[in-house]
């Protein structure tokens, strides 16, 4: 049973949350509070966090950077202002997922099995190396000169996606195709976004890069030399 944690203060879309994600054989805690909901986090350890942006004393996006200080549990976060400049703030500082408010129970639960699938779904076990690269995708994980890379989910299903289609230009309707796989609000900066986070943690200069390349109009190309060739 995956177990989810929800950190939102309306108490009665919490007492909904639980009833239905039980439907899916999910366990459930929520707090009304940020505080009580980090402290939750060490205590209940989530599959999946489900994270609202408006709370008192503490705005979501600030629950978000504690909680990646020490953690890459998967977030999706709620919002009832649904602009697209706080689902990019909410991409850039490590979410997983947005949704605004109002929503349909069945697409956030539908989100939530997407993203927890991104994360046992790879496909491959091997690790690849490319250079000062490795890839892990079983253990899901990458490293850079032997030294843990701290990826989100979304982040490491990117370079995975890149790395799989190594030499091939994917442009962002795929990226967002295979990191949803549900219909949404589709916005493509998401995905200038993700790669930003992801080539800054890779230390990788868009300039001159070593993995990732940029195609003008298109997309992106991941473009290491493999060593397991």
């Amino acid at each position: 049973m995956k177990k989810i944690l929800v950190i939102d203060d309306d108490e009665e879309l919490n007492q909904l949350l639980t009833k239905y994600l039980a439907k899916f054989n999910f366990e459930v805690r929520t707090e009304s509070h940020p505080f009580d909901g980090l402290k939750a986090i060490k205590r209940f350890l989530p599959d999946l966090i489900i994270l609202d942006v408006m709370l008192p004393d503490m705005e979501g996006f600030d629950v978000l950077k504690e909680i990646r200080k020490d953690y890459t549990i998967p977030v999706v976060m709620l919002t009832a202002r649904g602009e697209v400049t706080d689902r990019i703030v909410g991409l850039e500082i490590g979410a997983d997922d947005y949704l605004p408010k109002p929503f349909e129970p069945r697409e956030l639960a539908a989100r939530i099995q997407t993203v927890l699938r991104r994360g046992t779904d790879s496909g491959q076990s091997e690790v690849k190396r490319f250079g000062r690269l490795t890839v892990n995708f079983k253990k899901h994980s990458a490293e850079i000169d032997g030294r843990s890379v701290d990826l989100t989910t979304a982040e490491f299903e990117i370079l995975a996606l890149l790395v799989k289609n190594e030499g091939r230009v994917l442009d962002r309707d795929q990226l967002l195709d295979h990191l949803r796989g549900i219909e949404w609000d589709v916005f493509s900066r998401s995905i200038d976004v993700l790669v930003s986070r992801l080539r800054k943690k890779l230390e990788d200069d868009p300039k001159r890069p070593q993995f990732i390349k940029t195609v003008r109009g298109t997309g992106y190309m991941f473009i290491g030399d493999s060593e397991n060739d």
